[in-house]
């Protein structure tokens, strides 16, 4: 069986969480529009926490936390493509939510309307849809962005 542990992401972890990253967009179309500086994009302003999720001790995941408000939201949460369907976005997620609980901020999220794996997630976490607002950053990929909000805890 194998040892998941998700830790504080350190800098010794922005090679293998930016090449993830990278991956991802290419495969997902996640982010939407590849930032123009993917190590900084990973630290949104305002982070309340960023983390890592590993297996075996192998960096395979990235999410973070930031203020919003007196709520939280989730960002720049993604996993290894060579790794997903294992249950380690959704242990991340849970991550956040414990989080969010613990410093008392009701927790929210926004997804491109693009990113289907992530809101099937969302949606099979419990998360709840509550709005849809037009972006014109999308392109041809999103024309959306999809707000959740997490289960009642």
């Amino acid at each position: 069986m194998p040892n998941i542990v998700i830790r504080d992401r350190t800098d010794a972890d922005f090679v293998d969480c930016v090449a993830f990253l990278r991956d991802v967009h290419e495969l997902s179309g996640y982010p939407v529009n590849w930032p123009a500086d993917p190590k900084g994009w990973l630290t949104p302003p305002e982070a309340l926490g960023c983390w890592v999720i590993t297996v075996d001790g192998e960096v395979a995941g990235h999410g973070a936390l930031t203020a919003d408000g007196q709520g939280a939201l989730v960002e720049r949460l993604f996993v290894d493509p060579n790794r997903t369907g294992g249950g380690l976005g959704r242990q991340l997620l849970d991550h956040c939510v414990t989080v969010a609980r613990d410093a008392s901020r009701k927790l929210s999220l926004d997804v491109a309307e693009n990113c289907q794996a992530a809101i099937a997630l969302y949606d099979r976490a419990g998360w709840h849809r509550t709005g849809r607002t037009p972006i014109d950053w999308g392109g041809t990929q999103a024309s959306a962005v999809i707000r959740f909000e997490a289960p009642a805890f």
